[in-house]
């Protein structure tokens, strides 16, 4: 991995939950991320990856402080940025943007697709005159959409379309980092290669840091350098795409993998049914938060949260008591 232009360590986020109306006290939390650690490289997409609710978008908006953190650190080339008053986090928001998962619900619909893409760069303070509307147009025809499209509204727009202008916006100001929280999940699998081609296009000109967050592995393996496992808010298993994908240690990782439909002609792939539902984030098992639905679970699975550790291979880790002690040691 080339030097992390984002470091993310011990990060966590808990919902506090409030009971009665007149004073209210807290009466628990959902806890939707809990101590999580990974970093990025410059250039590099991780794919974050795990069943609904898991922790993924939470995890995304932390990073940009969309949402403030209940504890840890977000270095950006750094710097961390955990409690930066507003005046001092405005310039880093310009190497930090997002591409929302809702083509048209991330999209004002009383705007012209010109005053969309041109609005991250009025709110940085440039006036809107000739030089904005010709780098809007600029970033119109860097995702593959006409300088005519600029004085529709976004109703008259497909939903690949779409995402194209939510994608224009977040290039608006040259960032380095790009949170892309499900961006072809909504739309149709058709497009989809579309817009993941654009991506990695735009990655490659223009020096791009993706964090990739999706639920379709198939999606993930394409365009990631690395990927991340998440299960009910913890990272069980991170590694380099091919080694994850060819080699998955935790037994939930082998699960999703085992879901991934393959050609008839590479036979059939033993499929991993997960029995049971994902328990809940309020109040989640002890021990490994997966033993509740592995197949494999023993005893000290119940009793002891197992930690991340590196196996021989590279930089691939894993969270679990199984693998065997011979090939992972304990991180210092």
């Amino acid at each position: 991995m080339t030097a992390p232009l984002l470091e993310v360590r011990n990060l966590t986020k808990h919902f506090p939950i409030f009971e009665g109306f007149i004073v209210p006290r807290q009466v628990g939390a959902v806890r939707a991320v809990d101590d999580i650690s990974f970093a990025i490289g410059a250039g590099e997409t991780l794919g974050l990856v795990g069943e609904s609710g898991c922790g993924k978008t939470t995890t995304g908006r932390l990073v940009l402080r969309l949402i403030e953190p209940s504890k840890g650190r977000i270095l950006i080339n750094g710097q961390d940025i955990v409690g930066l008053p507003p005046a001092e986090m405005r310039p880093l928001r310009r190497e930090m943007q997002i591409i929302f998962q809702d083509p048209y619900g991330s999209l004002n619909p009383r705007l012209t697709v010109e005053e969309i893409v041109a609005e991250p760069m009025v709110i940085h303070g440039e006036r809107f005159g000739p030089t904005v509307k010709k780098r809007v147009v600029e970033l119109l025809n860097l995702v593959g959409l006409a300088s005519f499209h600029a004085e529709r509204y976004p109703h008259e727009f497909s939903g690949g379309q779409r995402q194209r202008i939510g994608i224009a916006r977040a290039l608006a100001l040259n960032p380095k980092l790009i949170v892309c929280d499900e961006p072809v999940s909504a739309l149709d699998v058709s497009i989809q290669a579309q817009v993941v081609n654009l991506l990695q296009d735009l990655q490659a000109e223009f020096k791009l840091t993706y964090l990739f967050i999706s639920h379709d592995l198939g999606v993930v393996r394409h365009i990631s350098d690395r990927v991340a496992v998440m299960y009910l808010g913890k990272i069980v298993e991170i590694a380099p795409k091919r080694q994850l994908y060819a080699a998955p240690k935790h037994p939930y990782t082998q699960a999703l993998l085992s879901a991934i439909p393959v050609p008839k002609a590479r036979g059939r792939r033993e499929r991993i049914v997960l029995k049971g539902d994902v328990p809940s984030p309020i109040n989640p098992p002890t021990g490994c938060r997966f033993h509740t639905r592995c197949p494999i679970a023993q005893d000290v699975c119940r009793k002891v949260e197992p930690p991340l550790v590196p196996v021989a291979a590279g930089e691939h880790m894993t969270a679990c008591h199984l693998v065997p002690p011979e090939s992972a040691q304990a991180v210092a």
